[in-house]
């Protein structure tokens, strides 16, 4: 029987949390000192997780996600990582990144060892391990909702300049009203939205978009 006396706690039940809902709050310990998921209010999150420290795949990653941190701060978007180790563990494996391969990590890492925070976010996926979080990202809002998110199996690393992309795809949708079609990169043209009655969708077709039919129409920006 699930718990439902908070939100958060239906969304821990649940497995995880929904998009376009607030994501659940938390308080942690991370290599950057105490933090609160509501220190972020008013920016971009990119919550991400990985299995475990002082592993290879991880540590392509981390330092993948090192390489874009500038740019997903210059459009304020922070990087945020957890995995189910100690804060020790965490600034030991941080340590060795920086001493054998050259690459600082400057983005914070949650130690969660009780697993609160990979519970809320359904980050611990039975069918792959009990003890270690799957690769997760999650993508947060300046107003706290949850927009994307996206997960990926233990074995195989993630690709890290969609995370990149889809920030820049979720802003463009907000800033502009506008959707993003497959394959979509800045400079793109962009999908305007369907019509959602009929007199819309015969209007559609004489707005001035370039449309292959009333329900497909692109537009520059």
């Amino acid at each position: 029987m699930c718990d439902d006396e908070t939100f958060d706690d239906y969304l821990c039940c649940q497995g995880g949390p929904v998009l376009n809902e607030p994501a659940p709050e938390f308080s942690a310990v991370t290599t950057h000192g105490p933090m609160e998921l509501e220190d972020y209010r008013g920016k971009w999150v990119v919550l991400f997780s990985h299995p475990a420290d002082f592993t290879p795949v991880c540590t392509t990653e981390f330092m993948a996600l090192a390489g874009v941190y500038e740019e997903l701060k210059a459009l304020n978007a922070w990087l945020i990582g957890l995995s189910i180790d100690s804060v020790h563990a965490h600034i030991g494996w941080i340590r060795n990144i920086k001493e054998q391969m050259g690459v600082d990590i400057p983005f914070p890492v949650i130690a969660d060892l009780d697993m609160n925070v990979a519970r809320l976010y359904g980050m611990i996926q039975e069918g792959a391990s009990s003890t270690a979080t799957v690769r997760c990202v999650f993508f947060i809002d300046p107003e706290g909702i949850l927009r994307a998110m996206i997960y990926y199996p233990l074995t195989n690393g993630r690709y890290i300049p969609e995370i990149v992309r889809l920030v820049k795809a979720l802003q463009t949708t907000d800033e502009k009203g506008v959707a993003t079609p497959a394959n979509w990169q800045p400079g793109d043209r962009v999908v305007v939205p369907p019509p959602a009655t009929q007199e819309a969708a015969e209007a559609r077709l004489k707005e001035g978009y370039d449309c292959k039919d009333w329900y497909l129409c692109y537009k520059d920006i």
